[in-house]
Parts: structure tokens; C-alpha cells; sequence
């Protein structure tokens, strides 16, 4: 089974996205839904994906769920939930119930638009995680450089859970890269209990000044850091299309796996997220 990793469904008319305010994100502010991915994963022979949260909202989760147990190329979602809610276990076990709740894989929130990069370590989300972990839910780091520190310190201490760090950490492309980010991606990756997703990364190079050769260094150090075993291809569809189609993203990132190997791409394309996700699919 082919997987996508990372994608997104919203409609800016239904509901906020604050992140989606900046001028340059205008071709991407309209309604994406199953019906825009589906053919799109037909044409680029994918055969599921994980959706994945847009907003801090958790009737978006419970929507996503809704799709999900109605769409079956959904096979994941990584949905939102209050980490800082006393109340979270309970909230998860309402989820877990509702239709398309077995679909329910993941947590995440946009950590990197916390003011404090140390949001992580908060006595309050540090329970709210212990209660994800509870229920064998996967949770995803979305993070850049400068919150890399406390999501290394978080999966330190939870080494029993599984974390995924989303779009590789958000390594600064256009700038032509960091040794802080490589420093931190290592040091992330030392804790064997996360995985990266080789994602987002057209989106952080020059939008009309990118390709494969440019994103390839990148890969390759995440690659050296986790492993064949802890990559996973993810689209970040439809805000991909800021900078490609589905089809050159996709083939741009598989271009670069394959340099590593065939056995590198074949892991990232499936069975690395059913590993990080625990996903239950029929062959």
C-alpha cells in the first residue's frame, strides 16, 4: 500500500485559519476536499493517506473523523485536541467513539505559533500528552529550529510513546539551510522513538525556484539521522501547491528517496507510517 503521510482538507468560507491571513497564501485560500484529492491520488498511483489538523478547532477533528468514516482512502487522521484540558482523556475517549473514531491516530497543534518556544514543556501539555499516550495515539511535532530543543526534551521523556515530526523540522531551504537545524535534527532523531516526514520541504525552498537537486541535501540528513526505518512521505497537499503540483511534488521527493535507495522509497511510501501510526489496513 502506497501512502500519503501528510495532507489537508479546509474551506476558508466554514471556518478560520489564521495562518492563512498572509497575502502569498491566496491561491491556496478556497475549499479542498475529498473530491480535489481523489483523483489526484489516482493519477499518482497513491492508494490512502492521512489527514491531517489545520486548525485549533476540535470540530474540525470531529469533521475529519466524519470524512474519514466516510472516505476510505483516508485511512488516519491527526486530528487537534486541548493538550492543557483536564478534562483531555475523556474528550479522546468521546472521539475514539464517535463515527470514523477508530481512524483517530495522532494529535497535534501548531506549536511553532506559540510565542514560547519551551510550549512543550509546560506542566499542563506534559499531562495532556501523558493522556495522548494513554490511548496509544501518535503525536506530531510541528515544530522549526527554534522549538526543536523542547520537542527533543519532550520525546526524552516519553520513551515509550511514538512522536512524528512533521515536515522535517521546517529546515530554512531558501536560506540555504542551518547548522543548528542539522544539529537539532540529529539530536531529535538519537531518541528512537520518533519518525520524520520527508514533507513541507518544497513549500520551505523558493516557491518558483526549487527541484529536487536543492531538496535532496535535506533529505539525505534526515535520512542519515533516522534511518530507512523512521522516514515517511507525506504531499502537505494542498499547501503544496504553493510551490508544485501534486505530481512534481511528489515525484521530486520520490526522486530524492530513490537516490538513497530503492528500499529508503519503498519504506517512506507505506510501511514506515503504519509503523509511527499503528494503522490496522487491509492489503
Amino acid at each position: 500500500m502506497i501512502i500519503d503521510g501528510h495532507q489537508h482538507f479546509w474551506d476558508p468560507a466554514r471556518a478560520d485559519y489564521p495562518w492563512m491571513e498572509a497575502d502569498e497564501l491566496a491561491p491556496i485560500r478556497r475549499a479542498f476536499g475529498p473530491g480535489d484529492l481523489a483523483p489526484l491520488l489516482k493519477a499518482n498511483g497513491i492508494d490512502a493517506s492521512i489527514l491531517v489538523q489545520c486548525r485549533s478547532a476540535l470540530e474540525e477533528t470531529e469533521e475529519f473523523l466524519r470524512i474519514a468514516d466516510a472516505t476510505p482512502s483516508v485511512i488516519g487522521v491527526v486530528g487537534w485536541a486541548d493538550l492543557t484540558d483536564g478534562a483531555l482523556d475523556e474528550t479522546l475517549h468521546r472521539l475514539r467513539a464517535s463515527p470514523g473514531g477508530d481512524k483517530l491516530v495522532g494529535i497535534r497543534h501548531q506549536v511553532h505559533d506559540e510565542s514560547d518556544p519551551d510550549w512543550l514543556l509546560r506542566e499542563d501539555v506534559q499531562r495532556g500528552l501523558t493522556a495522548v499516550f494513554a490511548r496509544d495515539l501518535a503525536y506530531d511535532l510541528l515544530v522549526r529550529t527554534r522549538e526543536l530543543p523542547s520537542a527533543i526534551a519532550t520525546a526524552q521523556a516519553f520513551p515509550q510513546a511514538r512522536f512524528v515530526l512533521d515536515h522535517a523540522g521546517k529546515p530554512p531551504i531558501a536560506d540555504g539551510g542551518s547548522d543548528e537545524w542539522a544539529d537539532r535534527i540529529k539530536a531529535l532523531a538519537a531518541c528512537g522513538n520518533v519518525w520524520c516526514k520527508i514533507s513541507g520541504l518544497a513549500t520551505e525552498a523558493a516557491w518558483g525556484d526549487w527541484d529536487a537537486e536543492r531538496l535532496f541535501p535535506f533529505v539525505q540528513h534526515v535520512a542519515t539521522c533516522f534511518g530507512e526505518d523512521r522516514l515517511i512521505f507525506g504531499s502537505d497537499w494542498p499547501v503544496s501547491l504553493l510551490a508544485g503540483s501534486y505530481g512534481e511534488i511528489k515525484g521530486a521527493l520520490e526522486a530524492c528517496l530513490m537516490k538513497l535507495g530503492p528500499q529508503v522509497r519503498e519504506k517512506a511510501f507505506g510501511v514506515n507510517a503504519m509503523a509511527a501510526y499503528r494503522l490496522a489496513v487491509a492489503s
